[in-house]
């Protein structure tokens, strides 16, 4: 089925695993330049997202990746894409703003470029840091506040702090509530499209301080997910299933008409398999989806197992 929108909409997507899968990025970014013809022309990529291994500003996900951060930081550079550092640790205190590791990356990312670069943050003590340190790089409001009130969510778009505010999934389909935003609060949201976490979960904000915790490097438990089937890890056929999923025909034929045109892709500390398929799902016409996995990685020779 061939996607349409009016040709001054655009989808923007914001991609994760920035460093871990530079590799990837290399060979698919080349892709979409050599053909874009491959991809559906009302969606663009907004950015690309994550953190290194050993990041005690990191956070939502233990961060992955040991790919040397000038590399990724020339590639962004080069396809004129926006990286954002994921440093949304939500324990920081003033102890923990000489790192190291940390301010290094900001100040490589904190160059002018062709695309201004952001952190994604949770902390107040580390954004009013970086923003007196890094003058040059925005900033995304995170997901990992698990912001539940709505009220609450309207005064964090309106913090003239953040480019952009990832909420609660759970807020996605709360139609009625987000139609009444204004046209700047549309444009600064980013919905969490793949989410795979139980609708109904109370622990979210409990499993978020816990990569907080590890990140930090504190000696703690892992946090154990007692919802249905967390087992199984995340399936892309059951984030589909998830009341808060959307979809390529929610964003152009719901979501776009709405005034929205942000939208995060979930996928940190997952394969790059998977990776490819929410890449051939949102930004990839159907009939070019086999094109798109034989120039990424199918051959004649190829096994799986």
């Amino acid at each position: 089925m061939e996607h349409t929108t009016n040709e001054n909409t655009k989808a923007y997507f914001h991609l994760p695993g920035l460093f871990e899968f530079y590799e990837f990025y290399k060979v698919f970014l080349q892709l979409y330049r050599k053909h874009r013809e491959y991809f559906y022309d009302w969606c663009e990529i907004g950015s690309i997202y994550g953190a290194p291994a050993d990041c005690i500003w990191g956070g939502g996900r233990v961060g992955f990746g040991d790919d040397d951060a000038r590399n990724v930081a020339a590639l962004m550079q080069e396809y004129h894409i926006s990286a954002r550092l994921t440093f949304s640790n939500s324990l920081i205190q003033q102890k923990h703003l000489t790192d190291w590791k940390c301010n290094k990356l900001c100040e490589l990312f904190n160059k002018e470029t062709t695309a201004q670069n952001g952190v994604i943050i949770h902390s107040d003590v580390l954004l009013e840091y970086l923003k007196q340190t890094y003058p040059n790089l925005y900033f995304v409001s995170s997901t990992t506040k698990v912001i539940t009130d709505f009220k609450a969510f309207e005064k964090e778009l309106n913090r003239e702090e953040f480019a952009y505010v990832v909420p609660d999934f759970r807020f996605n389909k709360q139609f009625e509530k987000l139609n009444i935003l204004s046209v700047q609060q549309k444009q600064k949201v980013e919905f969490l499209c793949n989410e795979c976490c139980s609708f109904g979960c109370k622990d979210r904000k409990t499993c978020y301080e816990n990569v907080s915790r590890k990140s930090l490097g504190e000696d703690c438990p892992d946090h154990i997910c007692v919802a249905p089937q967390a087992n199984e890890g995340y399936r892309f056929s059951k984030a589909m299933k998830n009341p808060g999923f959307i979809g390529v025909d929610d964003i152009l034929k719901t979501y776009i008409p709405m005034g929205f045109s942000n939208f995060k892709i979930e996928g940190r500390s997952l394969g790059n398999a998977i990776l490819l398929e929410f890449l051939l799902h949102y930004m990839t016409k159907p009939e070019c989806q086999l094109l798109v996995r034989e120039e990424m990685y199918l051959d004649s020779m190829l096994d799986l197992f």
